[in-house]
């Protein structure tokens, strides 16, 4: 059944395993968001003959009011867990994300050093909210449990609460700054992917992750014509292409 309380409540996005080689590859979807988000370049990778699942992260694809009763830590036991089940059925495993999806794979892979890499796409480890409005976002949450947004990318495939849920964004905040300490833990090949027209995630996240990571290989794309959510803006096509090849560079150095 339907669920009303999503935007494009008909399109799919529950969680996924799709089975095929060796080779694995978790994609996390991002705040508020379904699984709805990664299943294009799900399918496309997975047509190349990898192992593709995604986890459907806790507090999401039910109801809104129920971002703000889970801790980051709870999204990234949910990744967690498809992971286990990837680990076991693979050889190897990269983890991705896309936008908070990308910051639960990153903590992912500071407590997994034997992940073979890392699929960032749009990664929200900074954005680009000023100290203001992390103010009135801390302020808010006490009075009121989400708010409208003021506009949805890539919407007529994005799937997820029309509204953003403001103690779950507090939780988003308190990750990201979990996750920058753990940054140098980071040893994996990392390849970063960002829009030019994002207007959510702040221009230097890609370079704040690159910097921070003790990574040898490490690979930054700029996708001119894409906005926030890459992975189903029209741009896909090439994101899915320098995906598979910074994956084959991996497996083959191996």
């Amino acid at each position: 059944m339907q669920n009303p309380a999503l935007h494009n409540p008909h399109l799919e996005g529950g969680p996924f395993f799709w089975e095929a080689g060796p080779v694995g590859v978790l994609l996390s979807h991002g705040y508020t968001a379904t699984t709805a988000e990664v299943r294009l370049l799900a399918k496309s990778l997975h047509e190349k003959g990898y192992t593709v699942a995604g986890p459907l992260l806790a507090g999401h694809g039910t109801q809104p009011a129920d971002l703000n009763h889970v801790s980051w830590r709870d999204w990234v036991a949910s990744a967690e867990k498809t992971y286990e089940q990837l680990a076991t059925r693979c050889k190897q495993v990269f983890i991705g994300g896309q936008s908070m999806g990308g910051v639960v794979a990153l903590q992912l892979a500071s407590q997994h050093p034997e992940a073979a890499g890392i699929l960032l796409y749009a990664p929200a480890i900074k954005l680009t909210m000023t100290t203001l409005d992390k103010i009135k976002l801390y302020a808010g949450s006490l009075f009121i449990s989400e708010v409208a947004r003021e506009s949805l990318d890539g919407s007529d495939k994005w799937q997820g609460y029309p509204g953003l849920p403001l103690k779950g964004a507090i939780q988003l905040l308190q990750m990201q700054g979990a996750v920058r300490q753990r940054l140098p833990l980071i040893k994996q090949p990392v390849i970063v992917f960002q829009g030019r027209k994002d207007t959510t995630v702040d221009a230097t996240a890609g370079n704040i992750i690159l910097q921070g990571v003790n990574s040898t290989l490490k690979e930054h794309h700029w996708m001119e014509r894409s906005s926030h959510a890459i992975t189903i803006d029209c741009e896909l096509d090439t994101v899915a292409d320098l995906t598979v090849r910074f994956m084959e560079k991996v497996l083959q150095s191996q």
